[in-house]
């Protein structure tokens, strides 16, 4: 059992390989599960025994390329905690606003491609959207919980990871908005739109005034953090 159990995961692993050849040289649209089967040396049968589909396919490897991040797994490896959570949140802005600056050509064309699955089947967004809960999912729900127990946060609604993926989404369109060469809307100051950003999205998930002015300040440079209001206070 052992032994067939490896030479599976083995096997999957071959696949992945050739995938990535094709997908980097092809792109997503250019690559097909055949060409894929033909640069592993199997039948696509085979292939599909352990992806169903293209979209599985660049999933995967997507999620083992996060995975493989070391920002991500340094975030990963925190404990929960107010701070983590801030991290967590600034890293996902700070993530977009690279991508929507235009100077990673593959992640903008991943990007695209997340927005083209919304509006297409929807297979590939959703296999990503699952990868991504089970990646940081747990880690956002048990900061979250860390901080609403220090007095750092209040508590929204019923399902956490909802706060999560509402923060997901307002960033992904923000991103969107600039990813013309022309951008659809400029937020007025783009110096502070990655400063308001995290505000927003910190008090959408419920943290306070001081948590935010405490834990972000932490992070972004002087003329960049942010102000806690008397009332806030």
């Amino acid at each position: 059992m052992t032994t067939l159990r490896m030479t599976s995961d083995l096997r999957r692993q071959l696949i992945l390989s050739a995938a990535k050849r094709c997908f980097a040289r092809h792109g997503f649209a250019g690559t097909t599960t055949k060409s894929v089967a033909a640069a592993a040396a199997i039948s696509e049968a085979l292939l599909f025994k352990h992806f169903p589909s293209k979209a599985a396919l660049y999933a995967e490897i997507l999620a083992e390329e996060c995975e493989a991040d070391p920002d991500l797994a340094h975030l990963l490896g925190q404990e929960p905690s107010t701070a983590t959570l801030v991290e967590l949140v600034r890293g996902m802005v700070s993530h977009f606003m690279e991508v929507a600056d235009g100077t990673d050509e593959e992640e903008e064309q991943r990007l695209r491609l997340m927005v083209t699955s919304h509006l297409d089947d929807g297979e590939f967004a959703r296999l990503l959207y699952d990868k991504i809960a089970h990646l940081i999912g747990p880690l956002f729900k048990a900061s979250l919980d860390r901080a609403i127990a220090a007095g750092d946060a209040r508590r929204l609604g019923g399902d956490p990871l909802n706060l999560f993926w509402f923060a997901h989404h307002t960033v992904l369109t923000s991103a969107l908005s600039r990813l013309p060469a022309v951008p659809c809307l400029t937020y007025g100051n783009a110096a502070d739109l990655e400063r308001q950003l995290c505000e927003f999205l910190l008090r959408g998930i419920g943290l306070t005034e001081t948590a935010i002015t405490s834990h972000l300040s932490l992070d972004l440079p002087q003329h960049l953090a942010p102000q806690v209001s008397a009332e806030g206070a």
